[in-house]
């Protein structure tokens, strides 16, 4: 191992978090809105229960190989060339969706925030924090998302709770629609924003007891996904499906809606702005982060820092492709829905056949020793 095994449960919990809570939390209502109607919700939990699957599989495949990460025990399992191109894969769609992270942040501050500044200039600024960034080891990498999480999680969860004032429950029904393609492709795009969790396959190697990595993950998916669902519900029950379909960033409308008591702050949503910037960056830093460090495993080189600004016009050109922001959100659905099958389905194949392979194993043992 380059590192000590320092990182602790709750520090796994918290990478998963913040990494998970990012970027899509903006759009995540119209996302749930237009795949289930007033079934938002229930939409979003299949979501989360899908998203959960994968994390699980990730998880167990991890504990199976608590010294490598997916990129190196994949090798073992398929074969060395096969086990290559796969990863090579896998790194692609993280650099893609990185790049699809830093324009996106980008979009959003020139629209709302910066209204005069290039949107070329706020996606390099967010790129080059990433590179600086991921330049420190996993240690590092582990205190800052355990820095961040609070001021995630805290502000966010007081919007929400002081937007339920001006709640009309009957916004949330019916409970469930009848157009069922519609809700799946729904679910599909709401698991969709849960695949930074796949971060969990490079942190499993460095945990003190990898044997814990499932309490980590329960928790790191059950609070970013209670978290996705409150925001669903609480936006749902203040605007109604019809006026959120009219919503480009609904939680944003959300927090300008919503304000403490007493007058005290009328509108939130310069501070859940700001919260937001966080969320992105830890969101951005962790998939830069598994980019750069897997496409280090595979060169087989010692350290990681020189990767770091190499790849960033890689990712930039990327994220500059979209003509506007609807093929940019068009773009994001798609590339979402499809990398599914690189981050659930491809890690179900592999504990598969660790799973049929371990088994003949021990049979032939059992032989042996017979």
């Amino acid at each position: 191992m380059e590192n000590h095994r320092e990182i602790t449960t709750v520090q796994a919990s918290t990478i998963l978090i913040s990494t998970i809570i990012g970027v899509g939390v903006l759009p995540l209502p119209l996302f749930a809105v237009r795949g289930g109607g007033s079934g938002a919700p229930l939409v979003t939990l299949a979501g989360i229960i899908l998203a959960a699957i994968g994390l699980f599989i990730l998880t167990i495949l991890g504990i199976r190989h608590p010294e490598k990460t997916i990129i190196t025990y994949s090798n073992d399992i398929v074969g060395k060339w096969l086990g290559k191109m796969c990863s090579m894969i896998v790194i692609f769609f993280f650099i893609i969706l990185s790049a699809l992270a830093a324009r996106e942040f980008g979009e959003v501050v020139v629209s709302a925030v910066l209204r005069e500044t290039p949107l070329e200039v706020t996606v390099i600024v967010m790129l080059l924090i990433a590179c600086l960034s991921v330049r420190y080891n996993i240690n590092t990498f582990a205190y800052i998302h355990n820095f961040y999480v609070p001021a995630i999680l805290g502000p966010v969860l007081i919007i929400v709770a002081f937007s339920l004032k001006n709640a009309n429950p009957l916004y949330l029904r019916p409970i469930i629609e009848t157009n069922l393609f519609s809700m799946v492709k729904g679910m599909l795009t709401i698991s969709a924003l849960f695949q930074g969790s796949f971060i969990v396959t490079m942190v499993i190697p460095f945990m003190k007891n990898p044997k814990q990595a499932k309490k980590a993950s329960f928790w790191g998916i059950f609070i970013s996904g209670g978290v996705y669902l409150l925001i669903v519900i609480a936006t749902i029950a203040v605007f109604g499906t019809e006026e959120i379909k009219q919503i480009f960033w609904p939680t944003l409308e959300l927090a300008r809606t919503t304000a403490l008591p007493g007058n005290i702050l009328q509108r939130l949503d310069v501070i859940f702005l700001a919260v937001w910037v966080t969320a992105v960056f830890t969101t951005l830093f962790s998939s830069y982060y598994f980019t750069i460090y897997s496409l280090k495993q595979m060169a087989k080189l010692k350290d990681h820092r020189m990767l770091s600004f190499f790849m960033m016009p890689f990712v930039f050109f990327l994220a500059m492709l979209p003509q506007n922001i609807l093929q940019l959100y068009d773009v994001i659905q798609i590339a979402g829905r499809a990398g599914l099958l690189i981050t659930i389905l491809y890690p179900a194949m592999l504990l598969g056949i660790d799973l049929v392979r371990g088994r003949s194993r021990r049979k032939k043992s059992d032989a042996q020793e017979s």
